[in-house]
Parts: structure tokens; sequence; C-alpha cells
């Protein structure tokens, strides 16, 4: 929903759930609006586990060999 009040532009967010707003609007004094994002709340990555890692290892191994059969293709074709 926007509202004009007082000459300035206010962002009213309706939402079903409550969560933070996802936008921050501020005027200058010539009546230009900044947008600035939220920033997002920082955590920590987890080191993967073995499963994880084993998978890791089985995804780059199949585009390893995507890449080279599209490489012995194209050499192929030339």
């Amino acid at each position: 929903m926007l509202t004009i009040c007082n000459k300035t532009v206010k962002f009213i967010y309706i939402r079903k759930q409550k969560r933070e707003k996802t936008m921050y609007t501020t005027t200058n004094e010539d009546g230009i609006l900044n947008n600035y994002a939220a920033e997002p709340k920082m955590y920590y990555a987890e080191y993967p586990a073995i499963w994880e890692q084993r998978k890791y290892v089985l995804q780059s191994l199949f585009a390893t060999l995507i890449v080279t059969a599209l490489v012995l293709v194209g050499l192929s074709v030339s």
C-alpha cells in the first residue's frame, strides 16, 4: 500500500506473518527517495558432514566427465 503524507512517501507493508521490514526508505532535501535493503542476519557456515563431502566429490566427478566429453566432442567436430 502506498500513501502520501506531507509530500513524503511512506511505504506500508501489510503481511500475514510478522516479519522485519524488507526495505528502508529515506528522503533527502530535494525530495528524492533512497531505498536501502535490510541486511540479513549473519551466521557461520557449518563444516559439511562426511556424506555431504562424498556427495560433493560425486558432483565434481560428474561435472568433470561432462566438461571432458564436451571438449572431446568439440575437438572431434572441428
